[in-house]
């Protein structure tokens, strides 16, 4: 009696010449609905389930292969005495391959405006369930799940049979990819029914990139996207020149990106270390991409550029006369192309949709060993309408401006965070001190310019005045804080004895 293979896929890539090779191999081939179809045309002698179930489709196709006689088939042990005895009396048959793929739901519910209801009948059922009984009897059963595979497979049959090991792989495979599916089905459900935060999290991603090391030379490591596209994000840019990114490229090239997602006039962030070491904004890209690189040369040296607006070639005149690691943007020129491609390991990132929102969907993550922390992410920068100035002297509405400008960029710097702005240029950062005055003092000390008139935001309160005292010295006019310290007013009383514009925001900005 020939061995039975059973093929059910609604991915079509290379089965025909599978089948065809099953064949060769003394297998009969047993399909469904289209995969049948497609095999008959193709000349590939293959037999209807119903032959082997007696039982037609029913339910518009709900109902295949879900029937005792496919799964006894599929699940019974052949070293295993009753079991065979079972079927044979039974009249059931061994099936030993399975190649199946599932109904495409992730490709489905990724087009526009996709009702429910649709989502719905693109859930696999009889999929699934086939390949997990197949592959709980791996000893017996090689199931194919990836096209991938097919080669390899058919490789050790004509060479005297599926190995065990790569059953055993085969069946990983199985249980993570039903794992995914199964995540991008629950996850689809609960963005439908609003549920926040799930007391099961999963997600589901897909390898986007083997990379050469991690963090470090001796650290292994690989990029995974998610599995639905986020405009705006790393994931979806493309690359038009230069060496492929590496990892300390794709996590400093994410911090460039959430901070320029801030602004909407024409701006430049330069980051170094995930840290901003230069923003500036203006009214043309090529003065804003002036005025960041200024405020810290020696930092934006190797550093990430990103862009909000297009590259031409007055921008990038300026950026090939210095080393810069990425440039990201939302388009460029073929006049800055050309001269920015006139250096060979420069990357170029083209990112149409740079200053898309990110969606409600999305979380703030942390890997932490053992767990993983989740939250929402920070939308907020400052809420005028809780504003308050807590000086005699109030600021100017230039003053306010740069405040809020500053405080952009102290949203997206380490705490604790001092960033200190004037005519919305970064001058100095103070970021990742373990104290507020240290990181204070080198907001004002790393500053290129004159301090004098500029002014300071803090992601955090002054637990003491010895911050507006150092703010004094480096001579800031004014000052954008939460506040809610129980010594709230010694700062304010120094404020006042300097002359120095305070205002409280209410809100506190804490990165780690």
């Amino acid at each position: 009696m020939a061995k039975k293979a059973l093929i059910s896929v609604s991915d079509k890539t290379g089965i025909v010449e599978l089948a065809k090779n099953l064949i060769d191999c003394g297998y009969e081939i047993i399909s469904t609905g289209g995969t049948l179809k497609v095999l008959n045309e193709s000349g590939v002698k293959a037999v209807d389930i119903t032959s082997v179930t007696g039982f037609p489709e029913c339910l518009d196709g709900r109902v295949k292969t879900l029937h005792p006689k496919v799964h006894a088939g599929l699940l019974a042990m052949r070293d295993n005495a009753e079991h065979m005895d079972f079927l044979k009396s039974m009249n059931i048959d061994p099936i030993d391959i399975v190649v199946v793929n599932l109904y495409p739901f992730k490709e489905t519910v990724k087009k526009p405006n996709i009702d429910l209801q649709t989502a719905i009948e693109n859930i696999d059922i009889g999929g699934p369930t086939m390949l997990r009984s197949a592959a709980k009897n791996y000893q017996d059963v090689a199931v194919i799940v990836d096209p991938a595979d097919y080669a390899k497979a058919l490789e050790e049959l004509k060479n005297g049979g599926i190995t065990k090991e790569t059953k055993f792989y085969l069946m990983y495979k199985v249980y993570q990819h039903t794992s995914y599916y199964d995540t991008l089905i629950a996850n689809y459900l609960r963005k439908k029914l609003g549920i926040e935060f799930p007391d099961q999290f999963t997600m589901a991603f897909d390898k986007a990139q083997d990379m050469r090391y991690g963090e470090n030379p001796h650290q292994n490591a690989v990029f995974y996207k998610e599995a639905f596209d986020v405009a705006g994000s790393l994931a979806v840019a493309e690359q038009l020149h230069g060496k492929e990114l590496s990892y300390n490229n794709i996590n400093d090239t994410n911090g460039a990106l959430d901070l320029l997602r801030e602004f909407t006039e024409p701006t430049i962030v330069a980051v170094k270390h995930a840290n901003p070491c230069g923003v500036a904004t203006a009214d043309t890209i090529s003065e804003a991409f002036f005025k960041a690189n200024a405020a810290d040369p020696t930092s934006i040296f190797g550093g990430i550029v990103a862009s909000n607006r297009t590259i031409d070639k007055a921008t990038a005149e300026q950026i090939h006369n210095i080393f810069i690691e990425i440039v990201v943007a939302p388009d460029f020129t073929d006049d800055a192309l050309a001269i920015l491609k006139q250096k060979a390991n420069i990357r170029l990132l083209k990112l149409p949709s740079i200053m898309n929102a990110v969606p409600a969907d999305c979380y703030d993550m942390k890997k932490v060993l053992g767990g993983l922390l989740v939250q929402e992410f920070d939308r907020k920068v400052v809420d005028l309408d809780k504003c308050v100035t807590v000086t005699k002297l109030a600021p100017t509405q230039a003053q306010m401006d740069d405040m809020i400008f500053a405080m952009k960029v102290v949203k997206h710097t380490k705490s604790n965070a001092i960033v200190v702005a004037k005519d919305k240029t970064i001058l100095g950062i103070g970021g990742g001190q373990v104290n507020r005055i240290r990181a204070t003092k080198q907001a004002i000390e790393h500053s290129l310019s004159d301090t004098k008139g500029a002014v300071l935001a803090s992601d955090a309160f002054f637990p003491f005045d010895d911050c507006v005292e150092a703010a004094n010295a480096g001579g800031i006019a004014a000052i954008l804080q939460p506040g809610g310290s129980v010594r709230d007013q010694l700062s304010i009383d120094a404020c006042d004895k300097f002359g120095i514009a305070m205002v409280f925001s209410g809100d506190r900005h804490f990165k780690h």
